[in-house]
């Protein structure tokens, strides 16, 4: 008999919430990590990712984001930390633009609450912001962020306290099927279980290289500024999450001041980065970097570029279509796979945990995954 019922390989956002839904069902589970837990090598750091419902990446996602917002909800309770707060957001560009069409349309189909405003009225409610006359905004009061360390570390406790073993600086070195079930080798000793789950994040071309799917891992930077002015209008209480996408199609994402009155407020470009890997990634942030954000920044909320406090790298994995894979893995039944979900994956985060459960248990998922697929990627 297998001495484990399900391992995961990566416990970062998806396979900390892996853990803990399949521990939760009573599984006996082992989690492989190869940093320490809530490490800031991958994508779950930074200290804040957007949530929302309007999902202008397709309207396919609103099932999973619905759920998602209950299991944060439920995580909250459960951990007694707090991991999500809606502040309201906006989606500003041009009315054809991906940012705000797409929202629209997913609001539209799914019947969510939104409100469609026009460059005045985005102004008179949020005078931080500076819209071009024939831009427009939805705004949706559900919006808001969510606390990736935070997240991790709750789902990492509670996993703990429903009776999963988690071992961190042990990364997996080979897997290999083994049976009805499979064999994973690290440095510390050999595994056995009926089911392997990975979640390999910027890894996932080492770890998944047989699974034919081309993700590209990027070097993405995070940039925290001093409003000119003091951070009070950028408050979370005055001041939404939102994305912007000039005409140019380029794209500027941000936050509120949440992080006390010498936090400043995050801002960055969304999927403008440079191709690395993670042994090879450049933790520095050079001047020209910081010129090209606060340019960008002043552009629509001319106070906010103010005084440049930090800037912190994480590394994106990215799929050629921006869609995950979540997948049994097509030559390995005993095997399930969690990869690609970069630029928007974080909000998904209990969900995915959740679907990853559902097929190393019984296969299958009551959610429709059909778009993430890694089997698209084979000609």
């Amino acid at each position: 008999m297998p001495a484990y019922d399900v391992i995961v390989v990566g416990l970062g956002g998806m396979g900390s919430a892996a853990a803990h839904h399949l521990a939760e069902r009573g599984q006996r589970v082992l989690g492989l990590e190869k940093y320490g837990p809530a490490h800031d090598r991958g994508a779950s750091h930074g200290g804040s990712r957007i949530t929302r419902q309007s999902y202008f990446e397709g309207v396919e996602y609103v099932p999973l984001l619905l759920r998602a917002y209950e299991l944060f909800d439920r995580l909250a309770a459960e951990s007694e930390r707090d991991v999500i707060t809606l502040t309201g957001g906006v989606m500003v560009g041009l009315p054809d633009s991906r940012t705000v069409a797409g929202a629209r349309a997913s609001a539209e189909k799914w019947g969510l609450e939104h409100e469609m405003l026009d460059a005045a009225e985005l102004r008179r409610r949020f005078p931080t912001m500076a819209p071009n006359p024939d831009e427009v905004a939805l705004y949706e009061a559900k919006a808001g962020f969510v606390r990736p360390e935070r997240t991790v570390l709750a789902q990492l406790e509670l996993a703990d306290r429903h009776g999963a073993e988690l071992r961190f600086q042990e990364p997996m070195l080979s897997w290999e099927p083994a049976g009805d079930g499979v064999r994973v080798v690290t440095r510390n000793a050999v595994y056995t279980a009926g089911q392997l789950i990975i979640t390999p994040g910027p890894w996932a071309p080492q770890l998944l290289d047989d699974l034919g799917v081309p993700i590209r891992i990027e070097r993405q930077v995070q940039h925290w500024f001093r409003p000119a002015g003091g951070v009070e209008p950028y408050l979370p209480d005055r001041h939404p999450i939102y994305i912007w996408e000039s005409a140019d199609g380029t794209q500027v994402y941000g936050f509120p001041a949440i992080d006390g009155p010498d936090g400043g407020a995050k801002i960055a470009f969304f999927r403008r980065g440079t191709p690395t890997t993670p042994e090879d990634l450049d933790t520095r942030v050079h001047p020209p970097e910081i010129a090209e954000m606060a340019a960008a920044a002043g552009r629509v909320l001319p106070s906010l570029p103010g005084a440049h406090l930090r800037g912190e790298p994480c590394l994106y994995s990215t799929t050629p279509d921006e869609h995950f894979v979540i997948s049994r893995h097509p030559a390995h039944e005993a095997v399930t796979v969690a990869c690609g979900f970069s630029g928007h994956g974080f909000k998904f985060v209990p969900v995915v945990g959740e679907v990853l459960a559902d097929l190393a248990t019984t296969g299958t998922t009551g959610y429709d995954i059909g778009l993430f697929d890694p089997r698209r990627f084979v000609s």
